[in-house]
């Protein structure tokens, strides 16, 4: 197997394949993609500041399209499923190039398709529970995207309380998305009660498979998840916001 970790602008990749020409064709991607995308939002500015879903034209680029349908979908703005939609089309130019093994890390946001099972950890901050839980993926659950957001950790605009709300559906696009939304509804002091207000609002976003919610020392989840799995080793090697230390065994 083959780590390749990449940094194009603020984006930071981390990719696991079988095939080196893959991992370079990942790269390219999102080069390309993201090209695309700072154009039209030079175009378009609402874009990039709407915390809502925003109308785009039918000739728009295809990384802003998928943006912007998991936008309606989860009901955030597009930018909330960027990293997400970048790590998707990754995956894509890898499948062409191909790989067997395509495994995409996007800043937390990862999506992958592989022959081989996957392990991932939650890094949720502060809570005493980062870097201790994961989950076993194996292929029978793939294509899958995995998305994280987090009031505590990173830059990204959040309004809850959550330190991890980790979101697994079929695209990293929608994951990403649908993560925002979620963890947006994780607020108040009733610690339990906030994880149940955003564990319903998971229940009404299509295409979501599974939700899994840190905050302190409390869990939740919902849907159909990963095989849980505990998780050893030093929180030094989580580099990433999120759902983002993987890897390929077998």
């Amino acid at each position: 197997m083959i780590r390749v970790r990449g940094r194009i602008d603020e984006t930071a990749l981390s990719i696991q394949t079988d095939l080196l020409q893959a991992a370079r064709a990942a790269l390219t991607a999102v080069q390309i993609h993201r090209i695309y995308l700072e154009t039209y939002i030079r175009r378009n500015p609402l874009f990039l500041a709407s915390l809502e879903p925003v109308e785009v034209e039918a000739n728009a680029p295809e990384v802003v399209k998928r943006m912007t349908e998991a936008a309606f979908i989860a009901h955030v703005g597009p930018m909330a499923a960027v990293a997400g939609a970048l790590a998707d089309l990754a995956v894509e130019a890898m499948g062409e190039a191909g790989a067997k093994v395509r495994v995409v890390e996007n800043g937390g946001e990862i999506a992958a398709i592989s022959e081989k099972d996957i392990t991932v950890g939650v890094y949720a901050g502060p809570s005493p529970l980062s870097g201790k839980i994961g989950f076993h993926i194996s292929p029978s659950d793939m294509p899958i995207g995995i998305g994280t957001s987090s009031a505590t950790v990173g830059h990204a605009i959040n309004f809850g309380e959550a330190d991890s709300v980790t979101v697994f559906a079929n695209t990293a696009t929608l994951a990403d998305a649908a993560a925002t939304a979620i963890s947006n509804a994780v607020t108040g002091r009733d610690v339990e009660a906030s994880i149940q207000k955003g564990l319903e609002v998971a229940k009404t976003i299509p295409e979501v498979r599974g939700t899994f919610i840190i905050r302190g020392k409390h869990v939740g989840s919902v849907g159909k998840i990963p095989e849980p799995i505990k998780i050893t080793g030093e929180l030094d090697v989580l580099q990433f916001k999120s759902v983002d230390v993987f890897q390929v065994v077998g």
